[in-house]
């Protein structure tokens, strides 16, 4: 299931901006433009993580921070104009869990809420065994079975594959794969992910021309097929 996050600032257009981005990368967005209505919004949607600009009318970020964090432990992310050391200790001292400053890089923003995300995910045990379509992976013993057969996968493919799995439906780029096996520093061969995808598919796909479990995002990357 996507992750959910909400975008909560003033500015309609970058709210638009930044749910554009969040979209193409697979998340599902909820939006507000003050602190009142996302608090509202938030105890509706429950989000997995927040993008909350500082400065807002009616209710800023920070009034924002104190009262939600008086019931939920959502991750945020500090999403203003100000720079200065002392307002990111402010933020950082009322509960954010990360702090990027306007104008800010779409792929800089994708990384930190990737790097939140993941942060906090890694405070809830993964499940061990993962079950999608007729595919059955299991962490532990680091096998994988499509229906009653067993398929040998190399680590890199077994990687790739627990990450898709556990997400359906979510896009990941072929820069996400290739942190999640080999680390970042190594983007700059990131059509690797193709061959990997490539022998993925030779061994898990009935006819790897017509894939029915690993689709082919064109221009963006790569998701496991929601049933």
């Amino acid at each position: 299931m996507a992750k959910t996050i909400m975008v909560v600032d003033d500015e309609k257009r970058l709210v638009s901006l930044v749910e554009s981005y969040l979209t193409q990368e697979g998340y599902r967005v909820v939006s507000a433009y003050n602190g009142a209505e996302a608090l509202t919004v938030a105890q509706k949607e429950k989000p997995d993580l927040i993008i909350l600009d500082v400065m807002m009318p009616e209710m800023d970020g920070y009034e924002f921070m104190r009262r939600h964090r008086a019931e939920h432990n959502t991750p945020i992310i500090l999403l203003t104009a100000r720079v200065d050391d002392e307002e990111k200790v402010i933020g950082l001292e009322v509960g954010a869990d990360d702090y990027i400053t306007k104008p800010f890089r779409p792929r800089e923003l994708m990384a930190r809420v990737k790097a939140v995300l993941r942060r906090a995910g890694e405070r809830e045990p993964a499940a061990k065994v993962l079950k999608a379509a007729d595919i059955v992976l299991d962490r532990d013993s680091r096998t994988v079975k499509v229906g009653e057969r067993f398929v040998d996968l190399t680590p890199s493919e077994f990687d790739i594959l627990t990450a898709l799995m556990s997400y359906p439906g979510r896009v990941y780029s072929r820069l996400d794969l290739l942190d999640i096996i080999q680390g970042i520093r190594y983007e700059g061969y990131e059509r690797t992910i193709d061959t990997h995808i490539k022998n993925l598919r030779g061994k898990i796909e009935d006819d790897p021309r017509a894939p029915k479990y690993i689709e082919t995002v064109y221009g963006v990357g790569y998701r496991f097929k929601r049933e």
